[in-house]
């Protein structure tokens, strides 16, 4: 029998805006109704980002995380927490001077950046291995700022889920991995469908995961309307799949997602069609090797 394969939502993200669904999860309280629906429904994992309650923008703030966990711990779901670490890199050039610092940046010290991973413990961060033009902005990971990021990281009991964006992010972790920064097996994230970064094509996901160490666990993911174009060929080439609304928040083209829960009922479906199956939390935790549930 195949290893069953591990589905994570990404369940709201920091770039859709409510403007572009009413469906989109923004109080912490809907953040973790939308994990706990996703899990029920499929998910090993939850990928959680936060946002202001009142005004659905990104945000960086301890409290709104700390409770997100919290309610996802009193339901007593065993859903794996995944926390982002990606706000906080985001530089935009003003037009005057564009050493200057524009509008709509964000860009933080490291250490601020993983400062609730730090607090909460989650089995799994994200650390994004990206330094490239994203929509006005351009997102920054130094190889410095990663690598005191990666350090925080492993001291928190947190797992590191490498996001690469492009074919350099996967050398800059063979770098991390040799020098001791990061520990094999390594988990990677291989994002697909952001412009100017890697395209959401079966060829794409192919080479990116060719380049990857052979000991690593890996998921793969496009953005938009190539989201289950991409779970399905994630999961032919032995990858784990990732949907939510971070990425996509339509069910098919024209019709929105009145849920998180259902984009995973239909990348679960397609696993299944495919021959597949679907890990539980547990099976999910023996894949990666995470040894105990944090529960702070």
């Amino acid at each position: 029998m195949a290893r069953p394969t591990i589905l994570t939502c990404a369940v709201t993200g920091n770039l859709v805006k409510p403007s572009q669904t009413p469906h989109l999860p923004i109080t912490p309280e809907q953040i973790a109704d939308a994990a706990i629906g996703a899990a029920k429904a499929g998910a090993a994992i939850a990928h959680i980002h936060v946002r202001h309650p009142e005004t659905g923008e990104p945000s960086m703030e301890l409290e709104y995380y700390r409770e997100v966990m919290r309610r996802i711990e009193a339901s007593g779901s065993d859903v794996i927490v995944n926390l982002t670490t990606g706000p906080g890199g985001r530089f935009v050039p003003s037009d005057e001077d564009p050493a200057v610092a524009g509008p709509g940046t964000s860009i933080k010290r490291p250490e601020i950046r993983v400062e609730h991973i730090e607090a909460l413990k989650p089995e799994i961060a994200t650390l994004d291995l990206n330094t490239m033009w994203s929509g006005s902005a351009v997102v920054i990971n130094t190889p410095r700022n990663v690598r005191i990021m990666a350090e925080r990281i492993r001291a928190a009991g947190a797992k590191p889920e490498l996001e690469v964006f492009d074919t350099g992010d996967i050398h800059l972790a063979h770098d991390l991995l040799k020098e001791g920064v990061l520990d094999a097996p390594a988990l990677f994230q291989i994002v697909t469908g952001v412009k100017y970064g890697a395209a959401s094509t079966p060829q794409t996901i192919a080479y990116m995961q060719s380049l990857l160490p052979r000991d690593a666990e890996w998921a793969a993911f496009g953005i938009g309307r190539m989201e289950f174009p991409m779970l399905a060929q994630a999961y032919l080439l032995g990858g784990h799949v990732r949907v939510g609304m971070e990425d996509n928040i339509y069910l098919e083209k024209g019709r929105l997602a009145e849920s998180n829960a259902e984009l995973v009922e239909k990348g679960a479906r397609i696993v299944r069609d495919l021959g597949g199956q679907i890990a539980t939390p547990a099976e999910a935790r023996a894949i990666l090797g995470l040894t105990q549930r944090n529960t702070k």
